[in-house]
């Protein structure tokens, strides 16, 4: 017969530090390795088209968004008067002689809103501009 009493084992201790060092480390490395894709600043309906017109974004291009909705025109992200947009375009201009303009056009906009990006590009003195599109689907 026993009569001394059992000891309690005590759980073994979790070393915390441990652990956060690994969820800082995955942390990081998730950071590090995941791509951000640039979203566009208002959602459009492209035109479509059977010719391949869409453009490469480059690094010297300036992308001219036209929607449907005021404010009609965004330079970039940034909406922009008419009256404004030939200003921005002369100083990237100057900035860059080589600038394309891109344009991005809802299929409802207007030609009139398009005349008038065209207008401001001649203005500031772009000398090549591009229209985005969507591909037509083929049967």
């Amino acid at each position: 017969m026993r009569f001394t009493a059992k000891k309690r084992r005590q759980p073994p201790p979790v070393i915390i530090i441990s652990l956060i060092d690994i969820l800082i480390v995955l942390l990081i490395f998730m950071m590090v390795s995941t791509t951000f894709r640039e979203q566009p600043a208002v959602k459009l309906e492209l035109p479509v088209t059977k010719q391949k017109l869409t453009p490469g974004v480059t690094d010297a291009s300036v992308i001219v968004t036209i929607t449907k909705k005021e404010p009609f025109f965004y330079l970039g992200k940034q909406q922009i008067t008419e009256d404004k947009l030939a200003a921005e375009l002369t100083g990237l201009v100057k900035q860059n002689p080589q600038i394309t303009l891109a344009i991005r056009a809802d299929t409802e906009a207007t030609l009139g809103q398009y005349m008038k990006i065209y207008d401001a590009a001649s203005e500031a003195q772009i000398k090549s501009m591009k229209i985005y599109t969507q591909k037509a689907i083929q049967p």
